[in-house]
């Protein structure tokens, strides 16, 4: 641990936080890969600020009391002090180098922070392999990688796991005889590669990428170099398009099930979508929900004929079929309206509802890179069989290749 980072428990919290002038508070866990990954940040940046920043860390599980006094429920999460009041956002799970000299800058001088800033030495770093995602095409590609002692280094922008371990069930990957935790297998993948010697850069801002040159700048001060390049940066979910959806995102509107069905408990929820991810996860938010009413724009549904008997047995799921969405209201907090079209009648009509879930699919994420990898008519990556594209030394795998099916086995496939 750096010098200018010190740990303390509750008893000392008056004391060392509260009585300081600026102090920034990481409560952390054990066993926990998004601490770790917080500590590759935390302490390089009190080397940086501890002059004028006390940066302190408190084990969660040994300040139980503290911490729910504090409303910090999870690990890790940053807590800003100024003259022994709270001060700015409360930051937690995968927090960006760039998130914390944010909130720490507002609190220092221009002339200071400039001063500051200046300090922060350029890093380089040279890799056999970068990987650009972490879910399970990128690890999987590096636990390969760094078994056949080739170099591999995972960057993502998030923390490791991808897509998958924000699903609540994984029911048919080979080798598991009951379903697990979509967080748990994007976990044991993340452990594996670890213990395998894959590095990692996580939850980093990608400030540009040389893809002829197999380059990235990370952070604003870190240059990786890598004689070949793997893009797995995967997909993302796609968005309806509709008024109301960007406005009422993270307020009534979601695209995770696992994230936000706990806070529907007892309320009536839509669901839009017909295939597998809107049918599976209907079926976890109605453990939570009152009532949830799935909403498709076709006459059948896409998902397996197993997923669609399970949710047209479970009693609070109901369907609407062949309606088109128009748009999404708000009128409380939990008071909302879905206004949908029946494209048999034209009649429309406003579905009253307490939260809004999207699953119609997924985009490519390919944004990062300028069109100057070749894609297919819907964006996805034209890697040949050998998951090579168009430019040479760099490759594809996982979702954001152009495919016929997307699932966890095809994405761990193109990896291998």
């Amino acid at each position: 641990m750096s010098d200018n980072v010190i740990e303390i428990n509750a008893d000392r919290f008056d004391e060392v936080v509260l009585g300081s002038t600026l102090a920034v508070v990481d409560f952390y866990s054990t066993e926990c890969p998004p601490c770790e990954d917080l500590a590759t940040k935390f302490e390089p940046l009190g080397r940086i600020y501890g002059e004028d920043v006390r940066f302190v860390k408190i084990f969660r599980q040994g300040n139980r009391e503290l911490a729910k006094d504090l409303d910090v429920s999870g690990s890790p999460t940053l807590l800003f002090f100024k003259d022994g009041k709270r001060v700015g956002p409360k930051l937690a799970g995968g927090i960006r180098r760039s998130e914390i000299m944010k909130h720490l800058d507002e609190h220092l001088s221009p002339e200071r922070v400039r001063e500051l800033h200046g300090r922060i030495e350029p890093k380089e770093t040279v890799t056999d392999v970068v990987i650009l995602g972490g879910g399970p095409a990128g690890l999987t590609a590096g636990i390969y990688l760094a078994q056949a002692h080739i170099k591999a280094l995972v960057v993502d922008k998030a923390l490791p796991g991808g897509y998958v371990s924000t699903t609540h069930q994984v029911s048919n990957y080979p080798g598991f005889i009951e379903p697990l935790n979509g967080y748990q297998l994007s976990h044991q993948m993340t452990e594996q590669a670890k213990a395998n010697g894959v590095q990692f850069r996580s939850a980093v801002e990608i400030d540009e990428i040389s893809l002829e040159d197999k380059t990235l700048r990370l952070d604003g001060f870190e240059t990786v170099k890598a004689r070949k390049m793997i893009i797995a940066t995967g997909s993302r979910p796609k968005p309806l398009g509709v008024p109301g959806e960007r406005e009422y995102l993270g307020h009534g509107i979601s695209y995770c099930a696992t994230c936000d069905a706990k806070y529907y408990d007892g309320k009536d929820v839509v669901v839009i979508g017909g295939g597998n991810s809107a049918i599976e996860e209907s079926l976890f938010i109605a453990k939570f929900a009152r009532t949830v009413t799935i909403v498709h724009r076709s006459e059948k549904l896409r998902a397996n004929r197993e997923a669609q008997a399970k949710a047209k047995a479970q009693p609070k799921i109901s369907f609407l079929l062949n309606r088109e969405i128009l748009a999404i209201k708000k009128y409380g907090t939990f008071d909302m309206g879905v206004t949908v079209r029946d494209k048999l009648t034209g009649e429309e009509t406003e579905l009253a509802t307490s939260g809004v879930f999207i699953f119609i699919g997924f985009i490519p994420n390919i944004d990062d890179f300028g069109g100057r990898i070749r894609t297919d008519e819907w964006g996805y990556i034209d890697a040949d069989r050998e998951m090579r594209t168009n430019l040479p030394g760099v490759f594809s795998a996982g979702d954001v290749n152009a495919k016929h099916y997307r699932q966890i086995t095809t994405a761990v496939a193109d990896a291998a």
